[in-house]
C-alpha cells in the first residue's frame, strides 16, 4: 500500500465518521425525550423490588405515574411511611393517611376440610397442579392447591404451608404482591392490616356444590349481607365480598354465618 491509499483510507474513515456523527445528532434532535426530573428523584427512592405490589409493571412505571400526578405519593407498600415521606418531600405533597396491608389467603380448607378427586402426583407446583383435569384435584375447583409457589417467591419467607393451605405470617409482609401473580387460583389479595374481618372462601360454585366439595365454603346464602348495618357486604360470582371502607367490624356477620367462613383474626 502506497502513501497515497493510506490517505485516501484516513480521508474516509474521516468522512465516514463525520457522517454518522451528524446522523446522530440529529437523531438525538428528533427522537429526544424530555426527562421529568422529578421522576428520576423519586426512582432514586424507590425500592427497586419490581415487585408489582403497587399495581405497576416496576419502580420505573410508578415513578412515571408518581411523577405525572397519576398515582398517590404513599403508592409503595414496600417502602411505607419512610419513602412516601422522601417521595412526597420530592413532589412538594402531603404524605395523607398510610394504610398498611398484608397478603391474605382467601381460603379455609386444610386437609381435613377439602374433599378429594384424585391424587396428584407431579412436581410440588400450585401452577402445574392447576394444569390437571378441572384444575385441581380436590373436589373445589377453586381452593389452595397447597404446593407453596406463593411460599417460594416471598422474599419475607412470610408464607408456610400447613395442612396443604398457604397461611401468610403478617408480621413479615411486606404486601409486594408476589405471591399474588403467582397463585393459579388468585386466592391471595392484599387487605388493609388493621382491618380483621374477613371472607376465607373463594369458591364461585353455590349451595349443595359447595358442601359437597368442602366443610368450610361460602354457600351464597346472602345472610351476611341482609344483616350488616352498613351495607359492606355483597355478593360477587357467589362469594360474600367485605368493602373495608364501610364495614365498622361490628361482628355480626361472622357471629350469623352458618358456614363460619367469615372470620375475625386477631
Amino acid at each position: 500500500m502506497n502513501i497515497n491509499e493510506i490517505i485516501i483510507a484516513v480521508v474516509t474513515v474521516c468522512v465516514i465518521s463525520l457522517v454518522v456523527g451528524i446522523i446522530l445528532g440529529i437523531a438525538e434532535k428528533v427522537f429526544h425525550v424530555e426527562v421529568n426530573e422529578n421522576e428520576e428523584k423519586v426512582r432514586g427512592e424507590l425500592p427497586g423490588s419490581n415487585c408489582g405490589g403497587c399495581g405497576y409493571a416496576g419502580c420505573d412505571a410508578l415513578a412515571k405515574a408518581i411523577a405525572n400526578g397519576e398515582a398517590p405519593v404513599n403508592a409503595c407498600p414496600v417502602g411505607g411511611e419512610k419513602v412516601a415521606k422522601q417521595i412526597a418531600a420530592i413532589m412538594g405533597q402531603e404524605v395523607g393517611e398510610m394504610q398498611k396491608k398484608v397478603a391474605y389467603v382467601k381460603c379455609d380448607g386444610d386437609c381435613e376440610k377439602k374433599k378429594t378427586d384424585y391424587n396428584y402426583f407431579g412436581v410440588d407446583s400450585c401452577v402445574y397442579a392447576s394444569k390437571m383435569p378441572g384444575s385441581s384435584q380436590y373436589a373445589c375447583k377453586f381452593g389452595c392447591l397447597g404446593f407453596g409457589s406463593c411460599a417460594k417467591v416471598c422474599p419475607q419467607r412470610a408464607i408456610r404451608i400447613v395442612d396443604r393451605k398457604a397461611v401468610v405470617d403478617e408480621s413479615l409482609c411486606i404486601a409486594c404482591g408476589k405471591c399474588l401473580k403467582i397463585c393459579p387460583h388468585n386466592l391471595i389479595e392484599l387487605v388493609p392490616a388493621n382491618h380483621n374481618v374477613r371472607v376465607q372462601c373463594s369458591s364461585l360454585a353455590k349451595g349443595k356444590e359447595v358442601k359437597d366439595a368442602c366443610t368450610s365454603g361460602c354457600i351464597a346464602c346472602g345472610i351476611c349481607s341482609k344483616i350488616c348495618p352498613e351495607g359492606a357486604i355483597v355478593f360477587e360470582n357467589n362469594i360474600a365480598k367485605i368493602d373495608y371502607s364501610k364495614c365498622t367490624q361490628c361482628g355480626l356477620c361472622y357471629e350469623k354465618c352458618p358456614r363460619k367462613i367469615i372470620k375475625k383474626f386477631d
